[in-house]
């Protein structure tokens, strides 16, 4: 099957074409100016060599003299000869030559228009005389009184104008030849780059392949966003319009900070950093994020950012998290119950049941009283769940973990998976500051609710943090503690809170020197 030409091979032949029509269109512009260059100058040449015959005493003195041919005869050719012209013709007025380079043609009439000259004027024309085709010139010559006694026609022929001008061919043809070549060279040079750029590619093929890929690109159901190697955007998707957010009249390339772009995503595009399954914020939804660079052949093209929907999974996410905490909290006070049903029992066996009894009692009133203490301050089922499981995990850890009293949380304020995150990391982050301190170690929580929102403050009597460390611990990634994997929980919690418009900030406890971890998200409307 016969290969189509590429855009390279049709752009090549067609540049030949038409620079071969321009530098052959500029030759015979050229050829044409040079001879019209030539006839000009030929006529210049033979008038002032006529004027100046004319104007010659000696040949005044002659047309009066009893021999005008013996006396001119000579005089004319020799000038001939010396101005390389073709015929000199001295004549009386009546047209009689007494001069011409064919001595048989000396007494005959001369050939050609002299009216003008015999008015007093000059002639200059084209004439096809005893020698050819010729341009010449006739003036008059006047005596001493100013009355014409003779004429003077001088000519060149045309085939001698148009040796001169073939003369001439030869460079006109070597800057022809010059000029294709260049121009050829440059063609050839375009091309080959086109055919780089186009990879062979012709026409249909590229269209055919921009249709497939522009498709495909289109249908996936990943978020993509393609940004070139100046940072400008080239492409976003379909899915990456929703699920960012963007209208269907927003451009779909352009600079990342005109295409409105929400903050977190302009931010990982103008960083250019390569990441893997990084959280962003989009309005109300969660995306996860991965960017990594483009290259081909060893050059870098851009970058592409994939994004694909965390919403649904994370609020899965949350629900399992509260459903693990209840089950482990049911798990501590198993292993607990355990422990302390063992110590009745072995109470009992010792005869000591008045003791039995009363620690029976004191852990169940104790047991009963978190409970309903977590109950009666918060409403919301899961969020309870959640503050009696971290007790129960505070309680293996040797930690001690206070609900607030002042805690209250009627109904479903925010939606519960956001305030599980923000809630459920900020007191993990406190179970961590404090594992390992010199005891007491106790961490207090404060869910509380008012008629502008939701305020969350976790205390802790951990070691605290620094200015630079408290500026940096909502960033992610950062974290006190080694190891992959963290500097997540508290960059969740700014995600949720710049997502309401709320606020969060990291302060030192006065009187106990922990840290104090406080979030307010206002109630939508």
């Amino acid at each position: 099957m016969r290969r189509r030409w590429s855009i390279a091979g049709q752009l090549f032949a067609l540049q030949v074409l038409v620079v071969t029509l321009l530098v052959g269109s500029a030759t015979a512009g050229a050829v044409l100016l040079a001879r019209r260059d030539a006839r000009s100058a030929a006529i210049e040449k033979v008038t002032a060599l006529a004027e100046a015959i004319a104007r010659s005493p000696a040949v005044a003195d002659a047309l009066r003299s009893p021999d005008p041919v013996g006396a001119l005869q000579p005089y004319a050719e020799s000038t001939r000869l010396a101005t390389h012209t073709d015929f000199i013709v001295v004549m009386a007025p009546d047209r009689t030559r007494y001069t011409h380079p064919t001595p048989a043609l000396i007494g005959q009439r001369f050939a050609g228009s002299v009216a003008g000259a015999l008015a007093g004027g000059s002639v200059v024309e084209e004439y096809r005389g005893s020698l050819g085709d010729s341009w010449r010139t006739v003036v008059p010559v006047r005596g001493e009184d100013g009355a014409i006694i003779g004429l003077v026609a001088v000519g060149i022929t045309t085939e001698a104008i148009n040796r001169t001008l073939l003369r001439q061919l030869p460079m006109v043809a070597a800057a022809t030849g010059i000029a294709l070549l260049l121009a050829a060279a440059g063609s050839w040079l375009l091309s080959r780059r086109l055919r780089r750029q186009t990879h062979g590619l012709g026409p249909a093929e590229m269209t055919r392949m921009y249709e497939y890929y522009d498709a495909v690109l289109h249908s996936v159901r990943e978020g993509l966003v393609v940004v070139d190697r100046d940072g400008t955007v080239a492409l976003v998707n379909d899915e990456a319009r929703r699920l960012l957010g963007l209208s269907g009249d927003a451009p779909a390339e352009g600079p990342a900070a005109a295409l409105g772009l929400p903050p977190g995503a302009a931010e990982l595009i103008a960083s250019r950093r390569p990441t893997s399954d990084e959280p962003v914020l989009a309005g109300d939804r969660v995306l996860v994020a991965s960017q990594r660079e483009t290259r081909f052949e060893g050059r870098t093209l851009g970058t592409v950012l994939t994004l694909r929907d965390h919403t649904e999974l994370r609020e899965l996410t949350g629900e399992l998290d509260s459903v693990r905490g209840l089950t482990q909290a049911l798990q501590a006070q198993a292993h607990e119950a355990a422990n302390r049903l063992h110590t009745v029992l072995t109470l009992v066996e010792l005869g000591r049941a008045d003791e039995a009894i009363r620690l029976a009692t004191d852990e169940l009133a104790a047991a009963q009283q978190l409970t309903d203490r977590v109950v009666a301050a918060v409403e919301e089922p899961a969020l309870a769940a959640l503050l009696l499981g971290k007790s129960a995990q505070a309680g293996e850890r040797g930690v001690e973990l206070i609900v607030d009293e002042d805690s209250r949380v009627d109904g479903e304020p925010v939606p519960a998976r956001d305030l599980l995150t923000v809630v459920g990391n900020l007191v993990d982050n406190a179970l961590e500051a404090v594992a390992g301190t010199e005891p007491p170690r106790r961490v207090r929580v404060l869910v509380r609710q008012d008629g502008t929102g939701v305020l969350i403050r976790v205390r802790d009597t951990g070691p605290g943090l620094t200015p630079d460390q408290a500026a940096a611990a909502f960033r992610r990634g950062w974290s006190t503690k080694p190891g992959q994997g963290r500097g997540i929980g508290l960059s969740l919690v700014r995600q949720v809170a710049e997502r309401y418009g709320g606020t969060y900030a990291i302060t030192t406890d006065a009187e106990a020197g922990g840290a104090v971890l406080t979030v307010r998200l206002p109630v939508p409307s």
